[in-house]
C-alpha cells in the first residue's frame, strides 16, 4: 500500500507528464508545416524526457519510508538525559521548529512561543531557577543548603541547548485555555520527533521550578500562561536505548 507522501507524489507528477504530453501535441499542431522528421525527432525529445522523469518519480519513491518503517521509528523514540556537543544549529532548531507548529491548532491561534538557550544564557536561566527555588523555600519556612544551591544553578548545564516551550493563550470562545495548552504539548512531541529525525537526542523537563514566578518572568511569560516545556537537546554519547514493547489493549476501547 503507498504512503499519502507517495499518492501525492504519484499524483502530481501523473499531472506534469499529462500536461507535457498534452503542451507537446499542441506543439507539434501548431508546426504544420515542418517536415515529419523533425516531428519525431521532438517526439523522441518528448519521450526522453518522459522518462528522465518516470524515473525520478521512481528514484524518489524508493528512499521513502514504508508506513511500517515510520511507525517503528516513531515507537523508537527514547528520553535521553547525557547530553553533550555537538548541538543542532540555528539552521537544524529552525527546522525542528517548523515541524513543530504543525501541531493542531484550533483556529490558527498559534498559542505557543520558542525560546532557545544556549552558551552562556544558560547559566542566566539557571540564576532564575536558583531565585524560583529559593522563593519557593522561604515559603516554606526552609533555606537551601549550599550543595542544592550550586545543583540547581547549575541544572540548564546538563546540554548544551535548551528550547523552552511556553504558551501564549489567545481569547476566544471556541478555543478554550485546555484545547491550547494541549495544542501546545502537541507541538512539543512534534519537535522531539523533529529533532531526532536530524540525529539528536532530548529529554523534555519541567520541574517543580518551571512556573515558579521568577522563571516566568525571566521568559516574559503572562500569569495566565504556562511554562510546559524544557527541551534539553545535543548528542548522546552512548547508543539510544530499545523499548520494551507495551501492552496497549487496557489502554484502548472500540465503540460501534
Amino acid at each position: 500500500m503507498s504512503t499519502p507522501r507517495e499518492r501525492l507524489i504519484t499524483e502530481e507528477d501523473e499531472l506534469s507528464v499529462t500536461t507535457k504530453e498534452t503542451s507537446n501535441h499542441e506543439s507539434d499542431s501548431r508546426e504544420n508545416g515542418n517536415h515529419e522528421s523533425d516531428r519525431l525527432d521532438s517526439s523522441n525529445e518528448s519521450d526522453v524526457e518522459d522518462k528522465q522523469l518516470l524515473d525520478e518519480i521512481a528514484l524518489r519513491q524508493s528512499i521513502m519510508m514504508s508506513d511500517e518503517q515510520l511507525i517503528e521509528w516513531i515507537k523508537s523514540r527514547r528520553t535521553i538525559g547525557n547530553l553533550q556537543e555537538p548541538a543542532p544549529t540555528h539552521e537544524q532548531i529552525r527546522a525542528a521548529i517548523d515541524c513543530a507548529v504543525t501541531a493542531p491548532d484550533h483556529k490558527k491561534l498559534r498559542p505557543w512561543r520558542f525560546i532557545i538557550s544556549e552558551g552562556e544564557a544558560r547559566q542566566q536561566l539557571g540564576q532564575a531557577l536558583l531565585e524560583a527555588a529559593e522563593a519557593q523555600a522561604a515559603r516554606a519556612g526552609e533555606t537551601l543548603s549550599d550543595k542544592t544551591r550550586k545543583k540547581t544553578a547549575n541544572l540548564p548545564m546538563r546540554a548544551p541547548v535548551i528550547i523552552t516551550v511556553v504558551t501564549k493563550m489567545q481569547e476566544h470562545k471556541k478555543v478554550p485555555p485546555f484545547e491550547q495548552m494541549l495544542s501546545a504539548g502537541s507541538a512539543v512531541q512534534n519537535l522531539l520527533l523533529a529533532l531526532m529525525a536530524q540525529g539528536f537526542g532530548s529529554v523534555w523537563r519541567t520541574g517543580l521550578l518551571c512556573n515558579e514566578p521568577a522563571v516566568k518572568d525571566y521568559f516574559d511569560v503572562a500569569a495566565d500562561d504556562y511554562v510546559v516545556a524544557f527541551i534539553y537537546t545535543g548528542t548522546s554519547p552512548k547508543p539510544k536505548p530499545g523499548r520494551k514493547p507495551m501492552d496497549i489493549e487496557p489502554l484502548l476501547r472500540f465503540e460501534s
